[in-house]
C-alpha cells in the first residue's frame, strides 16, 4: 500500500511491533498564552510531538473560547506536520487556550494545551456588532457528523440508468445541486456579512454544508470552502439527516445515542438546525424495504414536510419578536434564547406556511397536476418530488415503484436555471434544460385566473393551488402581478395595467397595478442605529419590518396562525382560509375585450442594481448583474392568461373561469 497517510487508515491496522505502552510527547508553542489575535485573522498553530519508536499517527486541534468549559475541534486526524493555519473565529475572549491531542500507532494519546489564556478580539467590521455567537444554531456543530460524501458515489447506482426518473440526473438539474454557487446566493451573502460581521455562517450552514460541517465556514464568507465543498445541498446530505425530536417507537433507535451527543438538540425544524448521522455508510429514505448494498435506515422523517423546514423556515436569530408584534436586536454576542420562527426575525416562513394550511392533513388537497401518481398532496415532497414510477437506482434486483420520489426539487426559477452555466460551466446543462421544462409546468399550474364583468369594471381573481404562499420563499426581489389589457373593436390597445417594458427590465407602477409580494425592510425602530433610512429594502440581515406582503395564502390559512410566525399578511386582507384574491380594473371606453396575463419574476431589477451596487467583494455583484443584462434581464414567466368580452357601458358580462394552459377542470376552492 502507498500514498496512504497513517492517520487516515490508524483506526484499521494492527502496529507490526510488539506492545507499545510508551505514550507520545507534545508541546504547543503556538499560541501558548498571553498573545492577542485578531478575529479572521490568519495565524499557525505551532507545536511538536516526538514518540518513543518514532512515528505519531495522528493529531487532534481543539480550541477553547470559555476557559476549558468547552473544547471545539478544529482538525481531527489530522497528519503531524508541526502546524495548522487558523482563521480565528469571530468569539471575543479572554479565555482562548489551544490543546493538541496526539495518537501514536498503538493508540497511546498526549495532550498539552496552552499555558496560559489568549485574548481573541473581535476585528469585525459592520452595520452593526454580530460576532459569531449571534448566529450560533442547535444541532450538529463543525466535525460532529464526519464527511458528507460525494454525489459522484452515489451516481454510481443511482444515476445513468433512466434520465426519466433516476436521482442522481435530475438532481444535477436543481437549483439545490447548485446551492453553492448560485450566484444571487453569493451576492446577497456578501452584502449580508457587511451589514451583520458573521451573518453568513447561516447562509453556509445551508448553501454549503459539507464545508461548514468540516469547519471550513471560517471567514464566513466561504473563502476557505474547498472545491469538493461546493456541491450544494446533495445526496448524503439529506440521507443522513435526523430527526432532532426524538419519538420513541418511530424515531430510528440509532438516533438517541446521536441526538444525546450533541451540545445542544434542536427543537424546531428551522433555519439549518440539521442533525447529521455521523455514519458515512449509513442512509436513510422513506423505504421500509429496499433492496440496497449499502447499511439503511427507514426514516419516517423523508416523508415529511420537516425535512424540508430545516432549510426553507428562516429566521435571523439576531431579532427577537417583541410582545406588540415588533422585532428587535436581542443581546450581542450571544445565542438567541429561543430559536423558533414563532420567537426570532422573520426571513423566509414557507415551511410556517404550509404548517398552517390544508395540505397539512392526512388527506391533504386535491390537485393531480403537481403530483404526479397521486391526487391529493399534502407535504412539499408531493409536489416538489412528485411520484413517479420507476426504480430508485440501476441495480437489477432494485424494485420498480409507483410512489418514486422524482428527485428534480422544481421550483418557479427558470432564468437563472437557464443562465448558470455562463457563470459556471461545471454544471449539468442538459439535466438543467429538463428542469426548466418542469419550472414552466409548475409555474403554469400554480394559481387559476377567474375573469368577470362587474358594472362598470373587471374583476380578476387570482386563485393560489400551491401549499405555501403563492409566490414563496425568499422575499428579495421576487415578485408576481397582472398584466391587464383593454382593446377595442379595431384591436387598439386602449387601457393597459401592470406593463413590463423588457428592454429595460423595468415594471410601470401604474394606479392600478397589483403586484404581489413581500418587502421586508430596516424599521424605524433600528434605523439611527444601522444608519439606513428606515423602510429601507434589501438589507437581508438587517431587515426586521415586513413593510407589505399581501401573497396570497394557501388553502385553509389563519390569520392567527399566520400571525404567531411573523408570517401574517400586511398590506392587505385575506378571510381565515381565503386562498385566493380580487382585483377591479375600470373599463375603459370602447374596450370590447380584456387580455390578462398573471406573471412572475424571480429576481426584479431593483433588486439585482442593488447587488451589483452592493455586493463589492470580489466583484460578485457586477458578475451577477452583467449576467441578468446580457441575458433578457429575468424576463417574466407567463403562469396563467385569459381573455373575456367587455364592454364600458356597464352591462355585466358572463363570469369565465380561466384554466391554465394543459390543466384540466379541477373541483372549485
Amino acid at each position: 500500500m502507498t500514498n496512504v497517510d497513517i492517520f487516515q487508515i490508524n483506526g484499521y491496522v494492527t502496529p507490526a511491533w510488539g506492545s507499545d505502552t510508551t505514550p507520545p510527547e507534545v508541546t504547543v508553542l503556538f499560541p501558548n498564552g498571553g498573545e492577542t489575535l485578531g478575529s479572521s485573522s490568519q495565524q499557525t498553530i505551532q507545536w511538536t510531538a516526538t514518540d518513543n519508536r518514532g512515528e505519531i499517527a495522528y493529531v487532534n486541534i481543539y480550541v477553547t473560547f470559555d476557559g476549558g468549559a468547552n473544547w471545539d475541534p478544529l482538525a481531527l486526524f489530522a497528519p503531524n506536520t508541526g502546524s495548522f493555519t487558523w482563521f480565528v473565529q469571530n468569539r471575543p475572549t479572554a479565555q482562548a487556550r489551544i490543546k493538541i491531542d496526539v495518537f501514536d500507532p498503538s493508540n497511546n494519546q498526549a495532550a498539552d494545551t496552552s499555558d496560559a489564556f489568549f485574548t481573541i478580539a473581535s476585528t469585525a467590521t459592520g452595520r452593526v456588532p454580530t460576532t459569531l455567537r449571534d448566529f450560533d444554531m442547535p444541532g450538529s456543530q463543525a466535525f460532529d457528523a464526519g464527511p458528507i460524501n460525494s454525489p459522484a458515489e452515489c451516481r454510481v447506482c443511482h444515476g445513468d440508468y433512466n434520465l426519466a426518473v433516476e436521482p442522481h440526473f435530475n438532481w444535477r438539474g436543481t437549483l439545490m445541486a447548485y446551492a453553492s454557487i448560485d450566484p444571487i446566493f453569493l451576492a446577497a451573502m456578501d452584502v449580508a456579512n457587511h451589514d451583520a460581521p458573521e451573518s453568513g455562517d447561516l447562509c453556509l450552514r445551508c448553501h454549503m454544508p459539507r464545508g461548514w460541517l468540516q469547519g471550513r465556514s471560517t471567514p464566513t464568507n466561504g473563502s476557505q470552502m474547498l472545491a469538493d465543498d461546493r456541491i450544494g445541498v446533495a445526496c448524503a446530505l439529506c440521507h443522513r439527516l435526523v430527526d432532532p425530536i426524538y419519538q420513541a417507537g418511530v424515531s430510528p433507535v440509532e438516533d438517541e445515542p446521536i441526538l444525546a451527543a450533541l451540545r445542544s438538540v434542536p427543537t424546531h425544524y428551522t433555519s439549518g438546525q440539521m442533525v447529521v448521522d455521523p455514519s458515512e455508510s449509513q442512509h436513510r429514505g422513506p423505504y421500509e424495504d429496499p433492496v440496497t448494498p449499502h447499511e439503511f435506515l427507514y426514516s419516517p422523517l423523508h416523508r415529511e414536510a420537516e425535512v424540508c423546514g430545516m432549510c426553507h423556515d428562516v429566521s435571523n436569530p439576531v431579532f427577537v419578536r417583541q410582545p406588540d408584534g415588533t422585532y428587535l436586536p436581542g443581546a450581542f454576542d450571544q445565542p438567541a434564547a429561543d430559536f423558533g420562527s414563532h420567537q426570532i426575525g422573520p426571513a423566509e416562513r414557507t415551511y410556517s406556511e404550509w404548517f398552517f394550511s390544508a395540505y397539512n392533513t392526512p388527506q391533504g388537497v386535491y390537485n393531480p397536476e403537481l403530483g404526479g401518481n397521486r391526487d391529493y398532496v399534502t407535504v412539499c415532497q408531493d409536489c416538489h418530488m412528485r411520484a413517479v414510477t420507476g426504480q430508485g437506482s440501476g441495480l437489477p434486483f432494485a424494485p420498480e415503484r409507483n410512489d418514486l420520489p422524482l428527485h428534480d426539487m422544481t421550483g418557479g426559477s427558470v432564468w437563472l436555471t437557464d443562465v448558470l452555466d455562463q457563470f459556471d460551466p461545471s454544471v449539468d446543462k442538459p439535466a438543467l434544460d429538463a428542469a426548466i421544462i418542469r419550472s414552466r409546468y409548475m409555474l403554469q399550474h400554480a394559481a387559476q385566473l377567474e375573469l368577470q364583468q362587474v358594472a362598470g369594471q373587471l374583476e380578476v381573481r387570482v386563485i393560489n393551488r400551491t401549499g405555501h404562499k403563492l409566490p414563496t420563499g425568499y422575499p428579495e426581489g421576487r415578485r408576481m402581478w397582472l398584466r391587464v389589457q383593454f382593446y377595442d373593436a379595431r384591436n387598439r390597445l386602449v387601457g393597459e395595467s401592470g406593463q413590463y417594458d423588457a428592454n429595460t427590465g423595468t415594471l410601470v407602477h401604474d394606479s392600478q397595478i397589483k403586484v404581489y409580494e413581500a418587502m421586508p425592510v430596516i424599521g424605524e425602530n433600528i434605523a439611527p442605529v444601522v444608519g439606513l433610512p428606515a423602510n429601507t429594502e434589501f438589507h437581508f440581515a438587517l431587515n426586521n419590518k415586513i413593510l407589505k406582503d399581501n401573497r396570497i395564502p394557501p388553502l385553509g390559512f389563519t390569520n392567527a396562525a399566520y400571525n404567531s410566525v411573523g408570517a401574517a399578511p400586511v398590506g392587505a386582507v385575506y378571510a381565515d382560509g381565503q386562498n385566493w384574491d380580487s382585483s377591479l380594473y375600470a373599463i375603459p371606453r370602447r374596450a370590447v375585450r380584456a387580455e390578462v396575463t398573471l406573471l412572475y419574476q424571480s429576481m426584479s431589477k431593483e433588486f439585482v442594481e442593488f447587488l451589483r451596487d452592493n455586493a463589492t467583494t470580489n466583484g460578485i455583484g457586477m458578475q451577477l448583474y452583467m449576467l441578468w443584462a446580457g441575458n433578457g434581464m429575468c424576463p417574466p414567466e407567463t403562469m396563467a392568461s385569459g381573455t373575456i368580452g367587455v364592454t364600458s357601458l356597464g352591462s355585466a358580462g358572463t363570469p369565465t373561469r380561466v384554466i391554465p394552459s394543459g390543466a384540466t377542470q379541477i373541483p372549485p376552492p
